[in-house]
């Protein structure tokens, strides 16, 4: 029931944007009680926070496999960040968030409010840094992941440079931090 009301949640945000999200027309697509889509998600507000998670999971999937597909820690993460911006661009529902209907609604969740996409993206990239690279210390990685992590952010709701150059300055600094060579 989660995943379906999510993808109509997403359906109707790409069709009429966020204010268009209406929790009884999700409960009737999805053919649940209204009130069972308050007791899962809490809010019509709790339903976008979960979209934009699980929009996180996504990205932080190809992350992943971007990290893990360099044996030079530049490279890695340098191609993770690249991921980020070009599947970003790709992305409708992340232009959705970003642009939005004018509501302000979802913005947050990637900028004010946006302390749990924050802490999924450091945890998960923790984990297959470290898994990657096990002679690096935790703590320190998870510096350099929410650091990366917000520097990522920051460029997608507004970008100044070009992703190459973000790219590139994401991966020096977390290098530099890291002490890693390459």
């Amino acid at each position: 029931m989660r995943a379906d009301a999510l993808d109509v949640a997403e359906a109707i945000v790409l069709d009429r944007g966020y204010r268009g999200v209406n929790m009884q027309e999700v409960a009737d697509r999805v053919g649940v009680a209204r009130q069972t889509l308050y007791s899962e998600f809490g809010s019509k507000q709790g339903l976008a926070s979960a979209l934009v998670l699980r929009l996180t999971g996504q990205f932080l999937d190809g992350i992943e496999r971007a990290l893990a597909a360099h044996p030079e820690m530049r490279a890695a993460w340098w191609a993770a960040a690249r991921y980020t911006f070009d599947a970003a661009a790709d992305n409708p529902l992340l232009k959705a968030v970003l642009v939005g209907d004018g509501s302000g609604e979802l913005l947050p969740l990637l900028t004010s409010e946006a302390a749990p996409v924050v802490r999924e993206a450091t945890e998960r990239l923790v984990t297959g840094v470290c898994r990657r690279w096990p002679g690096l210390d935790h703590a320190e990685v998870g510096v350099a992941a929410e650091a990366a992590t917000r520097l990522a952010l920051s460029h997608l709701v507004l970008p100044l440079h070009p992703p190459d150059v973000v790219a590139e300055h994401i991966a020096e600094l977390v290098v530099r931090f890291l002490g890693h060579q390459g």
